[in-house]
């Protein structure tokens, strides 16, 4: 039960303050009161939580380096969404050998969110799965709600619950309707069942969440790869939000079909990002990086024991060098 993974994976005082300041910070970037520039950084998902916590590190030294012009979360990701099979996450899966031994997952991604905000660096999550939200929900500043389950009126209401801003991507196909619908549903009071912490259903009345916002992803067609983080397409998802009578806020996901899947093409989305903002754009206020200790990306289909050291095991990403690289070019050209 919630209680019992609770009871061996203690909350921390400290942790908890990370937590709340990294919440209060994201929020206030949404409000306007923070003039930081967001960025969401980190692997695609959590395989090794070693190699986790010394990524961590890099980015605590990122957040002293250049916290007074970004804010920076690192993205933590233990659950992921397959498009047809293939490993599903550190929760699912956290042996990586197919005995789904989702009890040590839980605990495992428990400890090292903890451990992590324990360095005083935020972490941010998506959630897939509403069981694993109300086991994980409470370590978190930041959450992402993903392409696949944008239009999940399950994950809608989740979102509508949790205390945490969050994300929300526009769908595989591009769609953007989706996304904006989903805000005015999360934004909405909701009565839905869930787990209790004694592990028993129970109805949950939820208030709305009010801070929630548009992730851009590209998109994928029969053409190929779409993706939307160009000037045009920013300026149009602008005056769909204001016909939503919503604020025209975007986060720029650099990664997925926005890089047409090439880890190394996130640095051309960055840098046209930094193009529009110097330009005078507004509505942007964030992107996600998807970074690891090594660039690259490794299949898992060998023994264990010949895995490298900090690398992917789902999407390639940039290593910390390129990491450090644009976060460096982000703050030197973007002014709070």
């Amino acid at each position: 039960t919630i209680d019992e993974i609770r009871a061996r994976v203690r909350m921390t005082d400290h942790a908890m303050e990370t937590i709340v300041q990294g919440r209060d910070e994201f929020i206030r970037v949404l409000k306007g009161e923070d003039k930081r520039f967001a960025v969401v950084v980190g692997p695609c998902s959590i395989h090794d939580p070693k190699a986790a916590l010394e990524y961590a590190e890099s980015i605590l030294e990122f957040r002293e380096k250049f916290g007074d012009r970004l804010l920076i979360l690192m993205r933590v990701y233990f659950e992921k969404p397959r498009t047809s099979i293939g490993w599903k996450g550190l929760v699912s899966d956290p042996h990586l050998d197919g005995t789904f031994d989702m009890n040590m997952g839980l605990v495992q991604a428990r400890r090292l969110l903890i451990d992590i905000a324990e360095k005083g660096v935020p972490t941010a999550t998506e959630l897939l799965d509403p069981v694993v939200a109300a086991y994980l929900g409470e370590l978190v500043s930041w959450v992402s709600i993903g392409a696949r389950t944008t239009e999940s009126q399950t994950h809608r209401q989740m979102a509508s619950g949790l205390s945490a801003p969050v994300g929300l991507k526009n769908g595989t196909d591009g769609s953007i309707e989706s996304p904006l619908n989903a805000m005015v549903s999360a934004g909405s009071e909701h009565a839905f069942l869930s787990i209790n912490d004694a592990g028993g259903a129970s109805i949950v009345r939820s208030n709305g969440n009010p801070w929630t916002h548009l992730i851009l992803r590209g998109a994928k067609s029969t053409d190929g790869y779409q993706p939307n983080f160009d000037a045009a397409s920013v300026a149009d998802i602008e005056e769909r939000l204001k016909a939503k009578s919503f604020t025209p806020q975007v986060m720029i996901d650099c990664s997925h079909a926005n890089s047409l899947y090439d880890h190394e093409r996130q640095a051309v989305v960055v840098n046209d990002i930094i193009k529009q903002k110097t330009a005078g754009n507004e509505s942007i206020f964030g992107l996600m990086l998807e970074s690891n200790i090594n660039p690259g990306k490794q299949k898992l289909t060998g023994p264990l024991s010949e895995l490298k050291y900090g690398v992917s095991v789902t999407d390639a990403c940039v290593g910390l060098g390129e990491t450090e690289e644009i976060l460096t070019h982000i703050y030197q050209n973007l002014r709070s």
